[in-house]
């Protein structure tokens, strides 16, 4: 509710069984999440998910007809193919990449199938039984694709209705776009921009330092470490210049607002912000009297 109180016009959130890091401490059932925040807000809500190991597909689905039916025209998901942090506790073994998204592209068909209203069985990467969801929306809602790599966000560009991605560097990120563009890529295209606004310079250094060290890792793909602790460890102690290629950090918040909307111009519909800092309403409050109105300003 306050977020929306501030001017913030649409929130999402992660689907996370564990943190990045035993100092982020949290990280709760974003499904419970989401119904609360859907009923005590008026604006839309997304989450990326990761449907195929921890979560059958079909529990999935049942999961996004309701709150679309709950909620109508206010939900949408974005669809990846999942990290091992998440996905390591079922035992199953953690695929390679493109069986990765071979599972996804199974998973977003049974999932559309079930989503209009048909009874599905599948064998394949995931095996299906003659299910079937009760509780349907009226129309279902958008199934973006979840992209961080040129290479994925060409891929799902063949069945999205919509691309999600997170900020990185301004040519990898550019990269991104087109491909997906190129690939014939339609509906909104959502960015997802990590910040840290402090006060000072080094305040917001040491809130990414502490919350997003992570951001650091370089010899290994984040989405193939199991646990938090094995974060940690691989992160280290890093650099101010590591974390700043990790996180927009900053204690202007007209300079941080001129960096985002430079990403922004890149072709993106829609901009989440995510203050990495645990103080959630500082983060409003200087987002209500400075971010957004210098970000507005800026686009």
């Amino acid at each position: 509710m306050r977020a929306e109180a501030v001017g913030f016009d649409g929130a999402m959130c992660s689907d996370h069984l564990a943190p990045w890091g035993i100092r982020q401490g949290e990280s709760g059932f974003a499904w419970s999440w989401l119904g609360a925040a859907l009923a005590s807000t008026s604006f839309s809500l997304g989450v990326v998910t990761a449907p195929g190991v921890r979560y059958h597909p079909v529990i999935s689905a049942q999961a996004i007809a309701t709150l679309e039916e709950m909620f109508p025209g206010r939900f949408w998901a974005a669809l990846g193919s999942g990290e091992l942090v998440n996905e390591h506790v079922t035992g199953d073994p953690w695929p390679t990449k493109d069986r990765r998204n071979a599972r996804l592209g199974e998973t977003v068909d049974v999932i559309r199938r079930l989503l209009a209203g048909e009874e599905v069985t599948h064998s394949g990467e995931i095996d299906v039984h003659r299910a079937r969801v009760w509780s349907l929306p009226e129309a279902a809602p958008p199934l973006l694709g979840a992209a961080v790599t040129s290479e994925t966000a060409a891929w799902v560009a063949s069945w999205a209705d919509g691309l999600a991605t997170v900020a990185q560097p301004h040519d990898l990120l550019s990269r991104v776009v087109s491909a997906y563009a190129d690939a014939g890529g339609r509906g909104p295209r959502v960015l997802q921009v990590h910040v840290s606004l402090e006060d000072t310079e080094e305040a917001a250094l040491a809130v990414a330092r502490e919350q997003w060290r992570h951001a650091a890792i370089t010899d290994v793909s984040l989405w193939d470490i199991e646990q938090p602790e094995d974060f940690d460890a691989r992160a280290g102690t890093p650099s101010d210049e590591q974390l700043h290629k990790g996180a927009l950090v900053s204690h202007d918040a007209g300079e941080l607002a001129e960096r985002i909307a430079n990403l922004a111009r890149l072709g993106f519909d829609r901009v989440y912000l995510h203050g990495i800092g645990p103080d959630q309403t500082a983060f409003l409050d200087r987002a209500e009297h400075d971010l957004l109105p210098a970000l507005r300003r800026a686009l």
